[in-house]
């Protein structure tokens, strides 16, 4: 139901951050490191065969340049969502403006600089629209925020 796309192995850390929230949700999901400029033809194969999956949202982890999400943006309808990842050089902003700033018709939605928790939760509202059991849960786990940040 949800792909989570990474450009490079050391961006697992935010991929578990994804994870750990899709799983307390029991939305099923997929998970492959594929780069848009190093691995393009994977990532194109990858894609279409999520397509005939039915995949409803990608999740794409990336950082420094960061086409990945609009590389992927490009080559679907489905709803993408961009995680911009820290970088040592720019400390993530490259990543942000990267995927931030998409040309007019081909729209990523973008969460903050390492928030793959923030992806996932988006993504399950994606899917909660037409999903009543999972906008139930969604309903109740907003309810216990309240109680965990007053």
């Amino acid at each position: 139901m949800v792909s989570i796309i990474a450009g490079s192995k050391s961006d697992s850390n935010i991929v578990e951050k994804v994870v750990k929230v899709l799983e307390e949700f029991s939305v099923p999901y997929e998970t492959k490191y594929l780069s848009a400029h190093r691995t393009p033809d994977l990532l194109d194969e990858y894609i279409q065969s999520c397509e005939k999956k039915g995949t409803k949202v990608f999740i794409a982890i990336a950082g420094g340049a960061a086409h990945l999400p609009g590389v992927i943006a490009s080559k679907t309808l489905k709803p993408v969502i961009g995680v911009p990842v820290k970088s040592n050089d720019l400390g993530g902003l490259d990543s942000l403006l990267s995927i931030v700033q998409m040309p007019n018709d081909i729209p990523v939605a973008t969460v903050g600089i390492d928030r793959g928790k923030n992806a996932a939760l988006l993504a399950i509202e994606i899917l909660a629209l037409s999903d009543e059991s999972l906008s139930k849960k969604l309903k109740d786990y907003r309810s216990k925020l309240v109680g965990k940040y007053l």
